[in-house]
């Protein structure tokens, strides 16, 4: 028989479910409404997909702001405009923040950013991933400086936490001025056609000051971003489809950096054999193909995230899992101008490689690539300073690191793309790949070029010539003949030979020079 709740506290219970009731639905009882009809879900709604069922534990539902003037003591809703708690994704504790667009237009205030930088101390503390879910207007104006302090609260722990626990920030509306930059912060920016938007200044400030007209999905949607300005890895249709994948990225990776990444038994046996890539992978080293295909068949069930898949397209970078352990893939793409190096691969590729450092996740290269992008443009804006970010990641990384050459791995290009020479652990090859300083059509030309200027039919001398440096040079098994190579192995192995690779690495520890930290180039 359950105890009689005295008369006095039945009431005050009463009380804490009404306001929590409001704190939930909100003072207006349209704003609902008007969330829906333009297609987007409160922020409740989303955290409920984001989350495992009934595992969300909310922190300071009932805060209020303390503002005065401009009619704001008037106007006290619960929450302040953003939802702070934590729950599980696949059992895990995550942290979680969503701003109520509800109320206020979910604009940060003091009280607001207070309710932020608790959760985000509650994250570093717990060792924890935090998710931020974005739908405001920025900074509150009616308060002032106090917001704009706010916002240097949360960049502040931003930076604190980075490479400490998986910062992912998906955005699912507005997203404007300085509060740009804490989703720049973060590790994964997640975005979703025709509700996100993102910029520094919007297309009112951009037609007064430059006379250019553009609409806000123009200046900063979710394609732009994510094919343009690559500040969106990952760009989704729908909220829903978006945050399942937030869910699946999330079971990828560690809860922190001191752990490894959780490993999922898999049904697909670790040396299982790769027949179809003998004719995925085109023996002319002229011939296209898309080497997504070539992931799907070396991971477990084919099942991979392409991180940044509409930005720099000449480069995969992937997450997945060999043998049950969780992997960062970084590719050249034949497909995309023909998988050569450039600027814009040379960044997204840097950062992918130094976030799976920062937390213990083993990388797999997987090299194609002619050279790096000649040109004036790639020159004047700073290939050399830009494309050495890619080195400095690889050469600073720490964590397990196997190699395979397919095909071409020509000049700086073959140093840059995680070779031997660089750190790789294991550094293996096909039976087709020409590992030289450049190809021997070129080479050619430059080695002999007094024989062929000399000779009566220039041609046929540049094809001996050429064919002369392929026998010396070029053949697959040069490098491996000066142990830059561990093994030339035969494509079909490829799979188990990662998996036995990837096991017998799982242990490795390297030490870094004591330092404050390194100096990258920018």
């Amino acid at each position: 028989m359950e105890p009689a709740i005295p008369m006095e506290l039945d009431g005050r219970l009463m009380e804490l479910a009404e306001r929590k009731d409001t704190a939930r639905a909100g003072q207006d009882p349209k704003a609902t409404e008007r969330q829906h009809a333009k297609g987007k879900l409160t922020a409740h709604e989303r955290i409920e997909l984001l989350l495992d069922k009934g595992s969300f534990q909310e922190v300071e539902p009932l805060r209020r702001h303390r503002a005065t003037g401009f009619g704001l003591e008037a106007k006290k809703p619960y929450g302040d405009g953003v939802i702070t708690g934590w729950g599980t994704v696949e059992g895990r504790t995550v942290f979680v923040y969503a701003h109520d667009f509800r109320v206020f237009g979910g604009a940060l205030g003091e009280a607001h950013a207070c309710k932020i930088h608790k959760i985000m101390d509650m994250a570093i503390a717990a060792g924890a991933p935090l998710v931020s879910l974005n739908d405001g207007a920025g900074a509150r104006i009616q308060e002032g400086v106090s917001a704009l302090a706010g916002y240097g609260g949360i960049f502040r722990r931003n930076t604190r936490a980075s490479g400490v626990i998986p910062q992912v920030s998906v955005m699912l509306g507005p997203c404007a001025g300085g509060a740009a930059y804490s989703p720049a912060l973060t590790d994964f920016v997640f975005a979703v056609r025709d509700i996100s938007q993102m910029f520094i200044t919007g297309p009112d400030v951009v037609r007064a000051v430059t006379g250019e007209e553009i609409s806000q999905n123009g200046l900063g949607g979710a394609d732009v971003h994510g094919e343009v300005s690559g500040v969106a890895h990952f760009v989704h249709d729908d909220e829903e489809s978006c945050l399942a994948e937030v869910r699946y990225l999330l079971s990828l990776l560690p809860s922190n950096n001191r752990e490894l990444p959780p490993r999922h038994v898999s049904g697909d046996p670790g040396d299982r054999s790769g027949d179809a890539l003998l004719d995925l992978v085109p023996d002319d080293g002229n011939r296209s193909y898309d080497m997504r295909a070539v992931v799907e068949e070396l991971v477990d069930d084919g099942d991979f995230v392409e991180v940044h898949a509409g930005w720099a397209p000449n480069i995969v970078c992937a997450l997945a899992r060999v043998d049950g352990h969780t992997v960062g893939i970084v590719a050249n793409q034949p497909a995309a101008m023909a998988g050569v190096l450039d600027i814009k691969a040379s960044e997204k590729a840097a950062r992918f490689v130094q976030f799976c450092d920062s937390f213990n996740i083993p990388l797999v290269t997987l090299v194609d690539v002619p050279g790096f992008l000649p040109g004036v443009d790639q020159e004047h804006e700073g290939i050399i300073r830009r494309g050495a970010k890619l080195l400095y990641a690889y050469c600073n990384a720490t964590v397990p690191r196997v190699s395979v050459v397919l095909r071409k791995a020509y000049g700086g290009a073959y140093i840059v793309m995680d070779s031997r020479s660089i750190g790789a652990d294991i550094a293996l090859a096909w039976p087709t790949n020409e590992i030289a300083v450049m190809g021997a059509e070129g080479a050619a030309n430059v080695v002999f070029r007094r024989e062929i200027a000399a000779a009566d039919d220039s041609d046929a001398m540049r094809r001996e010539k050429i064919d002369q440096y392929k026998r010396e040079l070029v053949h697959p098994y040069y490098a491996a003949e000066r142990g830059l190579v561990d093994d030339v192995i035969d494509p079909r192995e490829t799979r188990a030979v990662l998996a036995r690779s990837l096991s017998m690495l799982v242990a490795k520890h390297a030490e870094l020079p004591r330092r404050k930290h390194g100096n990258p180039p920018q």
